[in-house]
């Protein structure tokens, strides 16, 4: 059986499609974006994460640490540990949860049973199952199998993807499922390589050819405020949005610090530390731009 990197499933979800949800996060991610609010996301790999205000200070994961000896200092280890090879150890040892490990090796039919649980919201709510990451399509046998399952078992699916990805493997995806959130980020080249580490040529040519198989696309912008919420690229967003004739809704995802303190639990510094979540003015700004080229827009998902 089919099995994948798994770091969360997240039950009663209502921001990753129509209805009540459960999203299904997948480990792994090609782009590095500075506004990420979900970093523990972009490692392909389980990692380790220190919550500090469950720390008590007894010290109990340096004494499992196999390299603690390297490590200058007493008491608990720091976020990130030079040479670790994540064997949970320190986790293990931690009497109050303080050190976790994020990402879980699943099972298709292991990822289902907790997919399942959920079957009544999803018909009372036309809700059903959304596929995030992370970026799915970094797991494409894994993902194909949990969709495949779902389609026999008559739960509604979404995948929701950053559009970077082997065209052939999009494409066989989505025609496994009922609905594809799609982001869209910045349209100028050069912009989106600074901020999230990639080209978009591959995403607008995927979102190009996906609109030949699917009708039913919803794009996602992350309103991000100095960085893609000026005029020219909502407007350029909304002129190649309203090109794909699968795109049913824009959803507006206003920025909010939820990941600044995901990162310090990584040990990382947030690139973009005094960013400040949009206005409510900012935001319907934005969405107005969508509904002036004609698309079916709102705020949120």
């Amino acid at each position: 059986m089919e099995t994948g990197l798994v770091f969360n499933i997240q039950k009663y979800s209502v921001q990753d499609g129509p209805g009540i949800r459960t999203t299904v996060f997948l480990k792994g991610c090609p782009l590095c974006c500075q506004w990420c609010h979900n970093p523990e996301s972009q490692s392909a790999r389980p990692e380790i994460i220190f919550i500090e205000s469950r720390c008590i200070g007894c010290g109990e994961c340096r004494r499992a640490c196999p390299f603690a000896e390297s490590l200058r200092g007493e008491g608990p280890l720091p976020p990130k540990v030079e040479g670790c090879d994540r064997c949970g150890e320190c986790v293990d040892a931690c009497p109050t949860d303080a050190r976790q490990m994020v990402g879980k090796e699943m099972t298709v039919d292991e990822v289902m049973a907790e997919v399942l649980q959920d079957g009544i919201f999803y018909e009372e709510s036309l809700g059903g199952v959304t596929f995030s990451g992370g970026e799915p399509l970094t797991q494409p046998a894994f993902l194909k199998a949990l969709l495949t399952t779902c389609r026999a078992r008559g739960v509604r699916t979404a995948v929701d993807t950053c559009g970077f990805a082997c065209t052939n493997v999009l494409l066989e995806v989505a025609q496994l499922t009922d609905l594809i959130l799609f982001d869209l980020k910045l349209m100028d080249e050069a912009k989106h390589l600074e901020y999230t580490g990639v080209s978009n040529a591959p995403i607008l040519a995927n979102l190009k050819a996906l609109d030949h198989i699917h009708d039913n696309i919803w794009v996602r912008v992350p309103l991000i405020p100095g960085i893609n919420d000026d005029a020219e690229n909502l407007e350029a967003v909304a002129r190649f949005a309203s090109t794909i004739s699968g795109v049913t809704q824009v959803s507006v995802l206003p920025y909010h610090k939820i990941g600044v303190q995901k990162f310090r639990r990584l040990g990382l510094v947030f690139p973009l530390e005094n960013l400040q979540p949009p206005s409510a003015e900012q935001v319907e700004t934005a969405v107005g731009r969508f509904r002036a080229a004609g698309l079916a827009a709102r705020a949120g998902a």
